[in-house]
């Protein structure tokens, strides 16, 4: 087979459990392998690392999915996929939508797969996932046996693995609006031009949490997009939400989410999140519960230091909106603000916003994204419940 070999001393992460080999880090190629080609990978010594993906036009030039030297097709990927696919059905005995498949956690690297009811959608954002997709969605036939599969090519991530392509169905017909359930409570997903893979189900554990400190408040709910933490804020008994994003569309989807789950008088404003949270109209509303969940501000290590006084200056100015004893929930989906960077950023925002505060929640991505105990790379949302003094 054709192979690589690793520079001296460079194998040593790699074999303590992380599954990515950069482009600096080899020493030797052999046979000249192909972009998404199956190598095996050596130390220095010649001692056999695993087999993994290659990619020389990536800084993440090699990527281990098994160390052993073993045939890779579409039983390998059913295997991967079944074990992947228990977990969640264990983990969420009751739900019929989740993901079931995230990356380098459940041994695909560069490999998403979501679940919406009858319906999956997969994301390739690896060469190498992209040259065995076939492989990959005959073993998720098998494994799940959907109704249909979306295929989603429009994650930025393609273009650091220099692919390109468009959106595709890959097997049967996609509806146009999938209605999916969640802590009991009802979406409409459009899984073909969604945002993502059309639902972000990362954040539902902490949906969850946050329902239980939302009874009988007047709650904001920022950057709300198609209205799940509103929506959560109200099965927790909040006696008014309103709901706050910049994009049309998303409030359009948040308010048929609203009716979809027997809500009415659906108050929404297209606004900018933060230019609102600054009015004198959000400071007179007198909010009890506050929620942001922006974007990620920091798309790289570079954009790190604008990145956190954007975060910190947010959060200061939604705290300003709470007297004393109000609730704050807050988010980050950052990967490059670690989770101890979150906590001092919330720790210059209270102190910039003259307040005092307490943690009464703080925890990461739901379980269905699982975080690699090897690679911090596999962790990157940051979410906190702050009582405000």
């Amino acid at each position: 087979m054709k192979s690589i070999v690793l520079k001296k001393g460079e194998e040593k992460r790699v074999k303590s459990g992380h599954q990515w080999v950069f482009s600096n880090e080899i020493k030797d190629v052999f046979a000249k392998p192909q972009t998404g080609e199956i190598v095996e990978c050596y130390d220095s010594s010649n001692n056999f690392i695993g087999i993994g993906f290659y990619n020389p036009h990536s800084l993440i030039a090699f990527r281990l999915i098994s160390r052993k030297n073993e045939i890779v097709d579409t039983r390998f990927w059913k295997e991967r996929i079944q074990k992947a696919y228990d977990l969640r059905k264990q983990l969420y005995p009751n739900q019929n939508s989740f993901r079931v498949v995230y990356g380098e956690s459940d041994d695909i690297s560069g490999f998403v797969l979501d679940k919406y009811e009858d319906y999956c959608v997969a994301q390739f954002v690896s060469a190498g996932a992209d040259n065995n997709k076939h492989d990959i969605l005959d073993a998720v036939q098998e494994v799940i046996n959907p109704k249909g599969i979306m295929v989603r090519n429009d994650s930025h991530l393609r273009k650091l693995e220099n692919l390109s392509g468009e959106n595709e169905i890959y097997s049967g017909k996609i509806p146009d609006d999938i209605l999916i359930t969640e802590n009991d409570i009802k979406y409409y997903v459009n899984i073909k031009s969604g945002q993502k893979t059309g639902f972000f189900f990362d954040q539902r554990d902490n949906r969850k949490l946050f329902q239980k400190y939302c009874k009988d408040k007047k709650v904001l709910d920022c950057f709300t997009h198609t209205g799940s933490f509103g929506l959560n804020a109200l099965k927790g008994g909040a006696k008014e939400v309103i709901f706050v994003d910049s994009s049309r569309p998303a409030l359009e989807m948040a308010n048929k989410n609203y009716e979809a789950n027997g809500y009415k008088d659906f108050n929404a404003l297209v606004a900018d999140a933060q230019e609102y949270i600054c009015s004198h109209q959000a400071q007179a509303e007198n909010y009890e519960v506050v929620n942001i969940d922006p974007p990620g501000l920091i798309k790289s290590k570079k954009d790190f230091h604008a990145g956190y006084k954007h975060y910190a200056k947010l959060n200061e100015q939604a705290i300003r909106l709470l007297k004393n004893g109000g609730i704050f929930a807050t988010s980050s989906c950052s990967h490059h603000l670690s989770m101890s960077d979150f906590k001092k950023m919330l720790q210059e925002a209270v102190s910039k916003a003259g307040k005092r505060a307490i943690f009464l929640e703080l925890s990461t991505q739901a379980k269905d994204h699982p975080i690699l105990i090897s690679m911090p790379e596999t962790e990157y949302l940051k979410f906190a419940i702050l009582k405000i003094f």
